[in-house]
């Protein structure tokens, strides 16, 4: 059994429609696939319309969260799996922070446009696609100006990595924590290790998240060497909680591929057995 928890579509910063989405992961002989989009649910209705027979798909989100235990902060995302989407104290983080995406996002293109970089809010709510407006859309608007070559390129510190780069509103983590837990689903810290894209988080804040209730860390991740692989997984067996594996899919954005790291199918079970928002649904 192949199982990816952790993927994105046009409903936040990929580039596949949740449809095709769903189509694609079949065709990577994939049999659970997560949709874990950036503080959003936009997509699940789409791709549970569309799911293939045999396909499994998990609904989720990936939550923008903060840690204020630390100057500066420290921003880190929250995996959030078969919560209720209906649980109101939730409903009303994750639209706080989408808010907070679009204003980054105008304000972002303010100051390139200060600059006399020429690309317009129009080409960036066209690239995200009726989504919610993120770095990613900014980024493939300076591409098709030909300013820039890659996403990668467009988040290198002279662009959105530093120079044009704003911060947005984030959920505090243990906050996060608490209301997936409440609405009825399963947390997992998504790519702790990864220092590429961020900072790596520290084991005493994991140690807290665990006593928070975090069920879950992604340890096995392409953005993590095989040292970080390891560490996370005996984190996570010292602090009993659960070592999930994911691709963290983004389409054309990134070069990583549906099914690049997997889930031990007994994590999966466990985490079906666990969560009581909503289930699993099946093609």
């Amino acid at each position: 059994m192949r199982i990816d928890l952790h993927t994105h579509s046009t409903a936040s910063d990929g580039t596949d429609p949740p449809d095709a989405l769903m189509r694609d992961a079949a065709a990577a002989g994939l049999d659970v696939v997560a949709l874990t989009d950036h503080d959003t649910t936009a997509g699940w209705q789409a791709a549970v319309a569309a799911l293939p027979p045999g396909l499994t798909l998990v609904r989720g989100a990936e939550l923008s969260g903060r840690w204020y235990g630390s100057e500066p902060s420290i921003g880190l995302h929250l995996l959030a799996y078969l919560f209720d989407p209906g649980y109101d104290p939730l409903v009303a983080e994750l639209a706080n922070v989408r808010r907070s995406r679009d204003i980054r996002a105008e304000n972002i293109v303010a100051l390139l446009n200060a600059d006399d970089i020429d690309i317009t809010l129009p080409e960036v709510r066209a690239y995200a696609a009726g989504g919610t407006m993120g770095r990613p859309h900014i980024a493939r608007a300076l591409i098709g100006r030909g300013l820039v070559g890659s996403v990668d390129e467009a988040f290198a510190p002279e662009w959105l990595g530093r120079r044009y780069r704003l911060p947005k509103a984030d959920i505090d983590v243990l906050t996060a924590v608490r209301l997936v837990e409440e609405a009825g689903g399963v947390s997992v810290l998504a790519h702790p290790r990864a220092g590429s894209r961020g900072h790596i988080v520290p084991d005493s804040l994991i140690v807290d998240l665990a006593v928070a209730g975090l069920w879950g860390l992604e340890a096995d991740h392409v953005d993590h060497v095989p040292e970080d692989r390891e560490h996370v997984r005996l984190l996570a067996r010292d602090l009993g909680l659960r070592a999930t594996g994911s691709s963290d899919y983004h389409g054309d954005n990134k070069t990583v591929r549906l099914g690049a790291c997997t889930t031990d199918p007994l994590v999966y079970e466990d985490m079906i057995a666990t969560a009581t928002g909503i289930a699993p649904v099946r093609g």
